[in-house]
């Protein structure tokens, strides 16, 4: 859906249109897949943060059209609500100092960001939910003026007949809100991570990404708070889930899934046309056949927690990345790059043995596992292999951390770079303040205030210590 689009109303023809491009471009897929006709390339990663605009008392400011237009940066473009920007990497091959090096260009972009924030008497801010969001930020006057996310609205409410969303959480505290429409998905922002795999290695990499994705929750845990509750310590997950909810006669368009792909990638693309209808079909008769607009379009409007993406090079030659989705944005730059090295790694050392571990722990497990730690964060247990009921942060601590750091060696990531990411990691999880605990210990020592917890965190975020060293 980050492509923009002309319109936002459709007809019939338009929907036929659409669903007959869609059918032969994944028949295009499928002979490309069997024609081994992608390319080769691997450990070409990258990265997109959603972010916040928020005033100098920590409020959500929803100026980002004014502001994206003072900024002019090719990387930082909208998102769905005017208090939300995206910041994007540029593709680098993951070797040598690039963890390094991508931190400095983060860095780099978040400094620019700020800076025309300043101008604008503005701040921004990354983190999972933004605790000082309220139920009246999220109207539809506070959507980015962008035919593609009321195209998106517009078709949602259609298929839902006008219904309301109904958001029901229950955590360590619980909510039960109603909203008429998407913004509630505006609350929800996110580290997104680009790993590019050749074709043989695809499913591997991808089972192995939901296999991970619990304990990566765990560890990078940051939005407990909801409308001034406290729910989960990754209340994102639920919330994004129901926020773009077709109705009941409709399969999850955000969801964990539902197995591991077995055989081909091309297992996901298929269930894309057999299952999810069409949400805003945009025909484009200039399109490439040989590009699959239609195809690639259709599985942006299918939010999988780990889903793959079709992308294409400078020579037109077709290569398959894995979306990683389930990390919060923030707390800081540096968390976001160990977060990032974290994934990358071990992504990297376990697609390997990935059958095996699919035969080990079943995806059903590995579904539990999830919502297990997006729930209680590093205080989870989880199912591990042929052991019941392994505390999450033993599992990091004494499996993974070693895992990541051998997938990054084989990658010729510089050794300095993987001792500081994942060390930074590895004293997260020794510590248990994660961005989640930090901003529960918060509340607990000063109470119920989430304009100045927000305050507080763009405070310790701009001073760019990891989360771990946070003091209250």
């Amino acid at each position: 859906m980050g492509q923009e689009i002309d319109t936002t109303r459709f007809s019939r023809h338009d929907f036929d249109a659409f669903a007959k491009c869609l059918s032969v471009e994944t028949e295009q897929l499928k002979q490309l897949i069997n024609e081994q006709g992608f390319s080769d390339d691997e450990h070409i990663v990258g990265f997109e943060i959603e972010a916040w605009l928020v005033s100098e008392t920590g409020m959500p400011t929803p100026i980002n059209h004014t502001y994206l237009a003072e900024l002019n940066h090719p990387l930082v473009v909208h998102e769905l609500a005017a208090f939300n920007i995206e910041l994007n990497s540029v593709p680098v091959r993951l070797t040598s100092n690039m963890l390094r090096n991508m931190q400095q260009d983060l860095q780099h972009t978040w400094d620019s960001c700020r800076e025309v924030a300043k101008r604008l008497s503005a701040n921004v801010m990354m983190t999972g939910i933004l605790p000082s969001i309220e139920t009246r930020h999220l109207r539809l006057e506070h959507m980015s003026r962008l035919n593609r996310y009321r195209a998106l609205n517009e078709q949602i409410i259609k298929s839902r007949e006008g219904k309301p969303f109904e958001l029901k959480i229950e955590g360590h505290q619980h909510i039960h809100v109603t909203q008429k429409d998407v913004m509630l998905e505006s609350a929800c922002t996110s580290l997104q991570l680009h790993l590019q795999m050749p074709l043989a290695r695809a499913c591997d990499a991808l089972n192995v990404s939901s296999i991970v994705s619990a304990p990566i929750v765990a560890a990078t845990a940051n939005s407990p708070f909801l409308f001034g509750r406290d729910c989960w310590a990754e209340t994102r997950i639920p919330l994004f889930e129901q926020a773009i909810d077709l109705g009941e006669n409709h399969k999850q368009r955000v969801s964990f899934g539902e197995d591991y792909v077995h055989e081909s990638i091309m297992e996901c693309f298929q269930e894309n046309i057999d299952c999810y209808p069409v949400l805003v079909p945009i025909t484009d008769s200039d399109a490439e056949e040989t590009r699959l607009h239609h195809l690639r379009f259709h599985n942006g409007t299918i939010w999988r927690w780990n889903r793959p993406l079709i992308g294409f090079n400078g020579s037109g030659k077709p290569h398959l990345r894995i979306e990683h989705r389930v990390i919060a944005a923030g707390p800081t730059v540096v968390d976001s790059i160990a977060n990032a090295a974290f994934y990358f790694g071990l992504v990297n050392a376990l697609a390997d043995d990935a059958k095996s571990l699919c035969h080990q722990l079943s995806f059903a497990q590995a579904k539990y596992n999830f919502y297990q730690c997006a729930q209680h964060g590093l205080k989870a247990n989880v199912n591990w292999l042929a052991q019941a009921a392994v505390p999450v942060t033993t599992l990091i601590l004494e499996e993974l951390l070693p895992a990541a750091k051998q997938g990054l060696a084989k990658m010729d990531v510089d050794s300095d770079d993987i001792d500081h990411y994942l060390g930074i990691i590895q004293q997260r999880v020794a510590s248990g303040q994660n961005g989640a605990d930090w901003q529960r210990r918060w509340v607990d020592a000063h109470g119920i205030d989430m304009q100045q917890l927000s305050c507080q965190m763009m405070r310790r975020q701009y001073e760019g210590k990891p989360v771990h060293q946070w003091e209250l």
